[in-house]
């Protein structure tokens, strides 16, 4: 076992940087607001920080669509802002991971501007062009954002490809040149001091150079899109998608590895995929590729339900040795792109104590842990009464089309509010000052209204918080290496409420039970045929202690067996 690698150990906190903390009053969180946060982070625990994209950007879609990598989006600060939040971070021993967004550009970045003017501009082809088919689009791609993939440009008579939106248009990765561009741009930012880089939805890279429609795989039919929302609604093991997971896309990954990352010592590379089996991971990451993989099984399931749970947890730790070299895993339960994990897999009755027993469920798993700003403190969903109070892309256009498609505006709001990505952007919650303390003006988006109770400063100085079972769990997982490298084996897989397993290595064995639930449980002994929890030591717990064989609505136990 390599112990060498500090990200296999690693709490890694995502910073959402538009809503972390506004140090200027603009209303818009900044790489200042960060700075200023930094020992708030040190005292969490965390090993890292991982920050939201900070180029510029118009913005179309949050700052995922960059128009200059170089270069920093003045409402977010300046260069020297950025070095200095490198430095101070360093300082405290705290590492920086930033993200790439390497598929696509924005429409006004100047490689751009110069491809869509001419057919025979020298960068036309750092992009993806079709002339499309008899005066039709050329296939049946979809948009992530809703629609066509594919763009008409008046200028030259040719579509653009976007598999987001119209205003991120897709590199062509085929092209040596926008590869070697790319990875020069990476190589400025290591020479800035990152420690490591997120890189948005790796898998999309290539392309089907024959540009074939997306179909269903159990009858060859071509995919209607039209009568769906886009395509990550159909599920990925009925289709085959065109733009997705292509093996030219993993030899792009090896060849990252060895003509960037490998010259640089220590740096860890994270690569969002979907669709993403175990399969697929060992594609993109093990030894002479990524590190880890993010796939979305937690999100997609979309529910609290402990079974799928198990299954989840199961199918990734035991593919590990399937995988190959180097392979090893990572998980999470939120972040920007995912709607308030309290809200989704705890409960509204048992609030504060489902947020607990998710904690523990997280910072319990194997590999590296990624946690998402604001879930230390029990963050929730929002539900704006209007959707003009909402900014996520992806929310307005599903609720347009839903109204289109003559869904009455009520139930379209509902149905958007539940989809949305401003679930997990609201501003943080610092205090029960007006908007939460994020900012002295006016909110890029609106504040949780929930923000007089829920919010840092109220938890800080409270031991039986949220906040602070959190610190308590990071803290273990740092005295007990066991928790990163020890092996996982599930108990009580049968349970439709209890998730059970056992972390050991050769320096201790832990035990972890969690209720999932809303009941009351019952535990049968010994759990395995061999423990008896009254002979071990308890390490933590979420609720006082009673009978050692009933478990309250989520209590959480960690034992030291």
């Amino acid at each position: 076992m390599n112990y060498t690698k500090w990200w296999k150990q690693a709490v890694i906190y995502e910073i959402y940087l538009r809503s972390f903390y506004d140090s200027n009053g603009d209303g818009v969180g900044d790489l200042q607001g960060i700075i200023q946060k930094l020992d708030y982070i040190k005292d969490l625990g965390v090993d890292a920080i991982w920050v939201t994209p900070f180029y510029q950007s118009p913005l179309d879609d949050m700052g995922y669509d960059i128009s200059d990598y170089c270069s920093i989006l003045l409402e977010f600060g300046t260069m020297e802002d950025f070095e200095r939040l490198v430095h101070e971070s360093h300082r405290r021993g705290i590492k920086v991971v930033i993200d790439m967004v390497l598929n696509h550009t924005s429409d006004e970045h100047p490689w751009f501007v110069e491809s869509r003017s001419s057919k025979t501009n020298p960068r036309r082809d750092w992009y993806v062009w079709h002339p499309g088919i008899k005066g039709d689009l050329p296939n049946n791609w979809q948009s992530a954002f809703q629609g066509s993939a594919w763009e008409y440009d008046e200028l030259t008579g040719e579509y653009y490809l976007h598999q987001f939106s119209k205003k991120q248009p897709d590199l062509n990765w085929r092209n040596p040149q926008v590869r070697e561009a790319m990875f020069d741009m990476i190589r400025f930012w290591l020479d800035k001091g990152v420690d490591g880089l997120r890189l948005d939805i790796i898998n999309s890279l290539i392309e089907d150079g024959d540009f074939r429609d997306n179909i269903f795989i159990d009858n060859g039919l071509k995919i209607d899109y039209s009568k769906i929302y886009n395509n990550l609604d159909v599920a990925p093991e009925k289709i085959i998608d065109y733009t997705r997971n292509q093996p030219e896309t993993y030899s792009i990954v090896r060849e990252l590895r060895n003509k960037v990352i490998e010259r640089y010592k220590d740096i860890f590379t994270v690569g969002e995929a979907y669709p993403c089996s175990p399969e697929v991971a060992g594609e993109l990451a093990g030894e002479g590729k990524l590190d880890v993989c993010f796939h979305f099984d937690f999100l997609f399931l979309n529910k609290r339900d402990v079974r799928s749970f198990k299954e989840i947890i199961s199918r990734w730790e035991g593919s590990i040795k399937d995988r190959g070299p180097g392979a090893w895993n990572c998980y999470y339960l939120s972040n920007h792109d995912m709607p308030r994990q309290v809200s989704v897999f705890g409960s509204e009755k048992y609030y504060k104590e489902s947020a607990a027993m998710l904690a523990a469920f997280l910072l319990t798993l194997p590999g590296t842990i990624f946690m998402y700003q604001g879930e230390e403190i029990g963050m929730t969903d929002v539900k704006f009464n209007a959707i003009e109070h909402y900014r996520d892309i992806m929310c307005v256009n599903y609720y347009k089309r839903l109204v289109e498609e003559g869904v009455d505006l009520d139930t379209a709001l509902s149905e958007a509010q539940k989809m949305s990505r401003d679930n997990a952007r609201t501003p943080m919650q610092w205090s029960n000052e007006k908007h939460g303390g994020f900012t002295m003006g006016t909110p890029w988006l609106g504040v949780n209204e929930n923000y007089r109770d829920i919010n840092v400063r109220a938890q800080q100085g409270d031991t039986k918080s949220i906040l602070s079972f959190y610190k308590t769990l990071i803290k273990l997982r740092k005295d007990y290496k066991t928790l990163v490298y020890g092996s996982y084996k599930p108990l009580l897989e049968e349970h439709q409420q209890v998730m059970a397993y056992i972390r050991e290595d050769e320096h201790a064995k832990l035990l972890v039970i969690l209720n999932m639930s809303e009941q009351m449980v019952n535990l049968q002994e010994p759990l395995d045929g061999t423990i008896d929890i009254r002979n071990t030591v308890l390490l933590i717990a979420n609720t006082d202690q009673g009978n050692p064989f009933q478990l309250k609505p989520f209590e959480v136990r960690i034992y030291l067996v």
